[in-house]
């Protein structure tokens, strides 16, 4: 058996031998050139990020070290993360290991939660959670090995350490920001004994006799955990990490584009959706009914949310899992039963009404009802759990990173003259 800094420790000289081979060989072959279109429209598909830990097909969906994660739905988020760091999964007494050290390190310092219940209390759960991240900085290792001198290639020592700071700290802050936010009573203890996402799970609160909804939890972490390294949150987190800035300001910058409404607010607007449609027909509504309300919708100018992706052209296999998870656990949910008939309901619609070049569900279009079927309906802290896991990913890539010497981003920048006159505008 060996640690994760141990496994480390075995695999970063090869990857780093590989990509100074790679750099050396074939440094000046081209691997993607860049429209005007893409320049200005937020530089999709341009080809200028490596992303190791996870790629999205179009076709497969979010594939994790080269596991489809549809294969990955019965794993524990630990892990995950250890397959994202190091491409292999874990064996049972690695994954004990593991869980061990996170639990030894779990303990919050006091002084983050004296930080939180300091805040308006009207605060958004994500800034009370990236707050509680930045808080934690002051803990970071990397920060002080670097003051003190390291070479480069240690970097990823002290890197792997922060991570398992944060993550092993990431359930109780997590859990802390929703009972202060939300008025729920005392912080609850961490429980050494539990996983990572089940002792999240336990730590908000949630009633949970059947252990269901700890099940949720930890499904919704691995669903979430990373997603190739282009999206707002992990390039946010990868560009601020590049300058060297440790993993806590990394990570609290990357959730901090995480909580915009273009990235991690998706599942909130999707459980609207469907409580509007339950509202307006009174319960679940009939096939005819939801086929109205979808066209007026889209006849209003409006879009389906949880319907269509960037990359993706077909079912997000994300979605699958969630929507097999609820027709196993809660069947006759209303809100969970529209959900499943949009999923018939939908589609043909969108590819009738031809605007729409994916009309199939993302992940989105249904893990909001299921969190809400056992109680948890504070809409505003879905995102908490959608970054708690991102982290996950954030963290591996941060190791990564650091393991192979990357260099701090810094693209060139042109302006829209020099774009008229290289194109031969007017």
């Amino acid at each position: 058996m060996a640690t994760l800094k141990e496994k480390l420790t075995e695999i970063i000289p090869g990857l780093r031998n590989d990509v100074k081979s790679l750099i050396k060989e074939h440094g000046n072959k081209q691997i993607s050139e860049v429209s005007v279109a893409q320049a200005y429209g937020g530089m999709r598909g341009v080809k200028g990020l490596v992303s190791d830990t996870s790629l999205v097909d179009p076709e497969k969906g979010l594939i994790i070290r080269d596991i489809p994660v549809s294969e990955l739905t019965e794993k524990l988020p630990e892990e995950i993360f250890y397959l994202l760091s190091t491409a292999e999964l874990p064996d049972a007494d690695t994954l004990k290991s593991l869980q061990n050290d996170l639990a030894e390190r779990s303990e919050v310092p006091s002084y983050v939660f004296d930080v939180l219940r300091a805040m308006p209390k009207d605060s958004h759960p994500m800034a009370m959670l990236d707050t509680g991240i930045l808080v934690l900085e002051r803990e970071s290792v990397f920060r002080k090995r670097y003051d003190e001198g390291m070479k480069r290639d240690e970097y990823w020592v002290p890197a792997l350490e922060d991570s398992l700071q944060l993550l092993a700290k990431l359930p109780a802050v997590a859990a802390g920001v929703y009972r202060i936010r939300f008025d729920k009573g005392d912080l609850i203890d961490s429980d050494p004994n539990l996983d990572w996402g089940g002792n999240y799970a336990r730590m908000l609160g949630i009633e949970d006799p059947s252990g269901e909804f700890a099940n949720l939890i930890k499904l919704y972490l691995v669903l979430h955990c990373d997603h190739e390294s282009g999206n707002v949150s992990a390039h946010t987190c990868h560009v601020v990490g590049s300058a060297l800035s440790d993993l806590y300001y990394a990570v609290s910058a990357g959730l901090n584009g995480l909580a915009g409404p273009l990235h991690g607010l998706a599942n909130q607007e999707c459980l609207k959706f469907v409580l509007a449609v339950n509202e307006k027909y009174g319960g679940v509504p009939t096939t005819e009914q939801l086929k109205e309300f979808t066209w007026d919708t889209l006849n209003s100018g409006k879009v389906i949310p949880g319907y269509g992706h960037a990359v993706l052209r077909k079912t997000d296999p994300r979605f699958i899992a969630f929507n097999d998870f609820g027709k196993r656990v809660c069947p006759d949910d209303d809100v969970f039963k529209t959900v499943d008939i949009m999923y018939e309901v939908v589609p043909p619609i969108l590819i009738e009404h031809g605007k729409a070049k994916n009309p199939y569900p993302n992940v989105d279009a249904g893990s909001g009802a299921l969190l809400y079927h056992f109680g948890l309906t504070e809409f505003q802290y879905y995102t908490v759990f959608f970054g708690v896991s991102r982290a996950l990913g954030m963290c591996a890539h941060n190791i990564y990173n650091r393991s192979l010497g990357i260099p701090i981003t810094r693209p060139k920048s042109v302006g829209t003259k020099w774009l008229k006159k290289t194109v031969g505008a007017a």
